[in-house]
């Protein structure tokens, strides 16, 4: 059980480290001001739970990004253009969590709106 718990210490460390990142602070700020108008707003509980996985997505896709680009740059340090392929091909995984997160936010957020 202390190794299972252990697990969540490591977890935390790692999105600490993770969250440094400017990108992963832009999308807490929105993150922020999503949260604060789904409470004004007064979504529906449906539409917190699209909300919150939309968030969870993101969020958790730019820690991956940020590991595969760290990851990258110890395994080539100098400009590989198949390295930078892959730093490529993780950025635009969260390019569309978030496209896809923000559709989800427009279909919630537009009518309450307007």
């Amino acid at each position: 059980m202390a190794g299972f718990l252990r697990g969540f210490v490591f977890a935390w460390r790692g999105i600490a480290a993770g969250s440094r990142g400017r990108n992963f602070r832009v999308m807490l700020a929105v993150t922020a001001g999503v949260i604060v108008a789904g409470y004004f707003l007064k979504i529906s509980q449906v539409q917190w739970c699209l909300v919150s996985l939309s968030i969870g997505l993101v969020l958790g896709l730019e820690l991956v990004n940020t590991a595969g680009e760290k990851l990258v740059d110890i395994l080539s340090p100098d400009h590989d253009p198949r390295y930078g392929m892959v730093k490529d091909i993780l950025a635009g995984a969260v390019l569309l969590a978030a496209a896809a997160a923000a559709g989800a936010g427009a279909l919630i957020f537009w009518p309450k709106i307007f």
